[in-house]
């Protein structure tokens, strides 16, 4: 894992990153375990008007969910802090995501490889607005079941998006997701600075 080299003059620069991924599969847990200011969070119980409407079969001990946004912060070094913004995971939040991800330099799909295709809206969305992203598979009781190339097979995803395991409740897990996809968006624009016209 390499780190940047110090920007001219000692300047701060920031950067804006989103988490999304079906709903209940760690975006809060994720921004809450590396944050380091108190993370805002827009959690509301879930009541039985959600019934019907919110599918928490697979995850049955959910008892809140994000209505807004989670928020955010990370200093990566010295001169880097990143803000991350959580996405709700409902469809019918959806309408929110175009603001969630106005100025982000990327973003980080959250995966459950037991519902994976709770992914696909978030993939797609990135896809169509062409904003990189990675694919970030949460290993929640500690264990990895499918190698990463399973899952990028299984999504259907481009061979140059990184696809990495990670522990959403693990600060440096996590920590090394998002300097995972910082390095992938350098490198998609460095490589764009030197593609021939």
């Amino acid at each position: 894992m390499s780190h940047r080299p110090p920007t001219p003059s000692g300047r701060v620069t920031s950067a804006k990153i989103v988490i999304a991924g079906g709903f209940g599969v760690g975006k809060t847990t994720l921004v809450g375990s590396v944050s380091e200011i108190t993370p805002l969070t827009t959690e509301a119980i879930m009541t039985s008007a959600g019934v019907g409407v919110d599918d928490n079969r697979q995850v049955p001990g959910k008892t809140t969910t994000t209505v807004a946004m989670d928020f955010g912060r990370i200093s990566i070094d010295r001169d880097l802090i990143l803000y991350l913004f959580g996405t709700p995971g409902q469809t019918r939040f959806w309408f929110m995501w175009d603001e969630l991800v106005r100025g982000a330099i990327g973003a980080v799909v959250l995966v459950d490889t037991r519902r994976l295709a709770d992914c696909f809206a978030a993939i797609d969305f990135f896809e169509h607005r062409r904003l990189p992203y990675l694919v970030a598979i949460n290993c929640f009781d500690g264990m990895q079941y499918h190698d990463p190339q399973d899952v990028r097979d299984a999504l259907a995803i481009s061979s140059d998006v990184p696809v990495v395991a990670c522990d959403a409740r693990n600060r440096e897990s996590t920590k090394h997701v998002l300097i995972s996809l910082v390095e992938y968006v350098l490198t998609m624009r460095r490589s764009r600075q030197v593609a021939p016209a």
